[in-house]
């Protein structure tokens, strides 16, 4: 059975926002689902992702979806977009008493947004590897955000959050199609699991040499990149949601400024990594105060080659 979206307008088509982690997927899915006629819908690749969401299992991060395995997703996301919510399927998966929040939060969401027919926005950084599928399967529009490696590395410093290679390494298919010749790097990467600084680099040098890929190979997809929202949050959401397809309006205009505006703190809570309420220009140089010279050298230096796709050389240092 074939389940792609076929013959619907743009302003119908589902949304698939994605990038590595922690490069503004959340702040900038927020943004763009203050329109009424957008559902936000986050994470369903995430490990913990609630079975009523998307029923099939996640085993890996940035689990990689493509012709060969697609077959077995195929029937989830559909539901998924077409926001049919699998309450069985989430019942008899149920962990914990969080787990059944999630119920009790996402049932009505999708009961409303298929009443109202609304549009899912898929805000999910694990998704990033598997864009040609979303594109070719629901005709999904596509966008990535990018986020220079210097800032990106440190904010995984900042929070302690390390990346075991197994993830990819132990996906045969995303091997075979992409990623065989960071193998060795990966391998070494995994002997020092507390070095931070350099899975950082690694995964955004892999991550983004596929995203540069797409963008040879003539996919459609906006790329955004974080530093241009930060510092002009209302001129590149605005044309953003023109993009997409998505009506502008005051009322989000006001939205995006109390959100990024010099009042607000400076960088959120380790505990509230989540947070998308910041002063977008404070945030951007944040990295000055969490790294040391040795290692901004070392992320420069070994990032060069994928970042010159992306950035100006040097461009990091007026921020």
């Amino acid at each position: 059975m074939d389940f792609r979206l076929k013959n619907i307008n743009d302003d119908m088509k589902p949304i698939l926002l994605t990038g590595a982690h922690r490069t503004g997927t959340t702040w900038a899915g927020k943004i763009l689902s203050l329109d009424p006629g957008i559902t936000y819908l986050s994470e369903p690749l995430h490990l913990d992702h609630s079975r009523g969401v998307l029923t099939q299992p996640v085993e890996t991060w940035y689990c990689y979806i493509c012709d060969d395995n697609g077959a077995q997703f195929k029937s989830a996301f559909h539901n998924t977009i077409q926001f049919k919510y699998q309450l069985w399927m989430a019942i008899q998966h149920l962990r914990n008493w969080r787990a059944a929040g999630k119920i009790v939060r996402d049932l009505p969401i999708f009961l409303a947004s298929r009443l109202l027919k609304r549009r899912a926005l898929l805000k999910d950084p694990f998704a990033v590897l598997s864009v040609p599928w979303f594109i070719s399967t629901f005709d999904a529009q596509v966008v990535i955000m990018v986020r220079h490696p210097i800032p990106f590395v440190s904010s995984l410093k900042r929070l302690g959050w390390n990346f075991n290679f197994n993830h990819l390494l132990n996906q045969p298919l995303l091997m075979r199609d992409h990623f065989e010749s960071f193998r060795s790097e990966m391998i070494h990467s995994k002997q020092d699991e507390h070095d931070i600084v350099g899975q950082g680099i690694l995964l955004w040098r892999m991550i983004y040499t596929l995203v540069h890929e797409y963008k040879n190979q003539g996919f459609d997809i906006q790329l955004i990149r974080h530093e241009d929202l930060s510092q002009r949050p209302l001129l590149i959401f605005e044309e953003l949601y023109q993009q997409l397809g998505i009506s502008f309006s005051h009322r989000i205009e006001e939205k995006i400024i109390m959100s990024t505006q010099t009042s607000n703190p400076n960088e959120v809570a380790v505990y509230n990594e989540h947070a998308v309420r910041l002063n977008s220009l404070a945030n951007l140089r944040n990295w000055k105060k969490r790294l040391t010279d040795l290692e901004i050298d070392r992320i420069v230096t070994d990032t060069r080659d994928v970042v010159k796709e992306f950035y100006e050389l040097g461009e990091w240092k007026s921020w």
